[in-house]
This record gives C-alpha cells, sequence and structure tokens, in this order.
C-alpha cells in the first residue's frame, strides 16, 4: 500500500514555500516531482517545478516508499530531514518550557506521531525529548537563579510543576541542589590539590561525585583563584592526601607514562555538552579528530560551533582530550591552556602510540 500524499487543502500552502524556497519548512514535508522520480526539501535550490507535477510527503520515508529518489542537489535524506525535525521540536520546546509537554503536542506541533518522534529524536541527537527538555529546564533554572530568582520563581519559570520534581532531577545536571546553586554554591565541599608537571602547574579539584576540575596553567594561585570564582560560596579546601591516586594518574596521563585513565567525573554541563565531551573521550589516544568530525559522529554535521564551544568549556583538561581536536585544514586551533600545551600532548600520544 503506497503512502497518501499530504491532502490538497494543506498542499497549496506546501507549494507556496517551494515557490518561496522556505528553509523553515525543512522537515515539515518533502516535495515529490512526478515528471522526474525525485524528491527534494522545500529550499531546493533548483528550478522550481510546476504545481501541477508535485505532489507532497511528511517523511522522505514516504517519498520513497511511492518510488521517488532522493535529490542530490539539496540531499532530503532521512538523517538530513531528521536533523530538521529535531531542530524544530528543540525550538518548539525552548518556546515553551513554561507548559506541560508531552509527545502527543510535540508530535502535533509538528504533524507526526508521538512513537515516530520519539525514535527520530533519538536518533538525531542521540537523547530522547524528555532527556531535552530536563535539560532546558535546568538550563532555564540556572539562568535564573544566576539572576537572582527566588528558587519558586525559577522553578515556576522554567517549568517545574512542583519542587519535588525539581529537587529529584536537579542534582544531575547542577552537581547540588538549587538554592545551593542560587547561593554560589554554598554548603558544597570541594577539595584541591596543585602539582606540578612538565606542562606547567595542574589544579585537580573533586566533590565527593568526583572530580570536577583539572586545569593547567603557569601561576598556581591564579589556578585556585579560578576555581573560588566559580563557585564563590562553596567550601573549598586543600585537599589532604584524599586525592593522592587520582592526582597520579592525571599526571602519569599528562606526561605519556599511561595511554588511558579513568576517574569518577563530576561533568556539570547541558545535554549537548556532555555528548561533545563524551565523543571527545571515544578518540582514540594518538589521534586527533576536526571539529566537524566530531558534530558528523554526534549525526549534527551542522553543529560545527556548537560543538567548538562544547569545547571551550570543557573544565577537565586531558581526562576530557580537547587537545585531540584540531581544524579542518590540519592545523591546531585553540586551547584553553595554551597551543604549546596542546602540541606537546599530541607529541607525546603520537610517540607512545
Amino acid at each position: 500500500m503506497k503512502p497518501t500524499p499530504i491532502p490538497e487543502h494543506e498542499a497549496d500552502a506546501c507549494y507556496e514555500a517551494v515557490v518561496a524556497r522556505d528553509r523553515s519548512k525543512d522537515g515539515h514535508f518533502v516535495t515529490a516531482v512526478k515528471t522526474t522520480g525525485i524528491y527534494c526539501r522545500p529550499s531546493c535550490p533548483a528550478r522550481t517545478p510546476h504545481r501541477k507535477n508535485v505532489v507532497f510527503y511528511r517523511t522522505p520515508a514516504e517519498a520513497e516508499a511511492a518510488g521517488f529518489r532522493a535529490c542530490k542537489r539539496c540531499s532530503p535524506n532521512t538523517q538530513a530531514f531528521e536533523a530538521d525535525l529535531a531542530e524544530q521540536i528543540c525550538r518548539y520546546v525552548d518556546s515553551h518550557l513554561d507548559e506541560r509537554l508531552s509527545l502527543d503536542e510535540l508530535g502535533q506541533a509538528v504533524v507526526i506521531s508521538p512513537q515516530h518522534l520519539q525514535r527520530m529524536f533519538k536518533r538525531a541527537l542521540g537523547i530522547s525529548p524528555r532527556e531535552y527538555i530536563a535539560a532546558r529546564r535546568l538550563d532555564h533554572l540556572k539562568t535564573r537563579l544566576k539572576a537572582g530568582d527566588t528558587v519558586t520563581e525559577a522553578m515556576y519559570e522554567a517549568g517545574f510543576s512542583s519542587s519535588s520534581r525539581l529537587y529529584e532531577n536537579a542534582p544531575e545536571r547542577l552537581g547540588m541542589t538549587p538554592a545551593d546553586y542560587r547561593s554560589g554554591a554554598k554548603g558544597l565541599t570541594m577539595r584541591y590539590t596543585l602539582s606540578p608537571s612538565s606542562l606547567g602547574d595542574v589544579l585537580v579539584a573533586a566533590t565527593e561525585r568526583g572530580v570536577c576540575a583539572v586545569t593547567l596553567g603557569d601561576e598556581p594561585q591564579v589556578l585556585v583563584e579560578k576555581l573560588h570564582n566559580e563557585f564563590p560560596a562553596a567550601t573549598i579546601e586543600p585537599d589532604a592526601g584524599n586525592l593522592k591516586e587520582w592526582v597520579a594518574g592525571v599526571l602519569e596521563y599528562i606526561e605519556g607514562k599511561q595511554p588511558h585513565i579513568e576517574l569518577p567525573l563530576d561533568i556539570r554541563g547541558t545535554a549537548f555538552q556532555q555528548r561533545v565531551w563524551q565523543a571527545l573521550q571515544q578518540i582514540p589516544y594518538g589521534e586527533t579528530r576536526s571539529y566537524s568530525e566530531i558534530a558528523e559522529s554526534m549525526g549534527q554535521p551542522e553543529a560545527t560551533r556548537a560543538v567548538a564551544s562544547a569545547i571551550a568549556n570543557n573544565h577537565i583538561a586531558v581526562v576530557i582530550p580537547c587537545h585531540r581536536v584540531i581544524r579542518q585544514d590540519g592545523t591546531m586551533g585553540g586551547y584553553k591552556w595554551g597551543l604549546a600545551r596542546k602540541e606537546a600532548l599530541l607529541q607525546r600520544e603520537h610517540e607512545q602510540r
């Protein structure tokens, strides 16, 4: 049984989007041209077909099931289509965080079934719609708390329906309760230690959950001050020896004496940032990847700049190996702790392979 095209009462609006090459409609439908047997995005730069020669389908899969093949010029394949559709869903979520968001409602917003939406979103972004909604609400919560809102005001502004739901989910992303985050991490205890290395001074800091910072620099006091600035109300103390094994592992890794390191981490970041950091940890020792290759490995080839931003926000040097990411042309690119350190780390890994 062939799929049914979009009905005629909607098709005229679809054709208007094709005439206007409206990129905002990419992901909403595809245009199937009966005379060529090809289907395209609404924004395809090819010559606009006559209205009588086109039909419209909701998805590439439906167009292909009807016997059409993908346009090589605009590449309206399933992966690209799903990326566009996922972006639309993300925009809808971001503008409706203060409302109750269900799969049914999201499906109605983009005109696909809840089941299809769940599978598609997971394939495109690597997380479920529910996980994305939770991450964005926590991002918004953090913004409102930093702006001075009370916990109750921030909670409802971010779309949490109750304080119990907020406190149940927030520690996973904040590493602390919302009230503690608002007060600059008041009540949170961090331990840190400093050690010299061939790449300068190394600061390793940890909460009871795991390592939360590994920073490199030339002035120990500056590294300590940065930790205090990030968490001004936390109890930050020099370590009494409990971090000894973790620090030894970090130093061996820096010096190229240990090709693998596994430490418990207390990572704070958005869902997207955490996906980028996970991708970095999957780059084999002694190898490099470009920013665009990282984006492609995540199924989001258009997100190169967002990947670069997430890498710049990595506070755990070496353990999360952002030094293994270079530019497409093979040059080093930037590095938070200095290009000389990046080059030295890559050289050591290359020699130990």
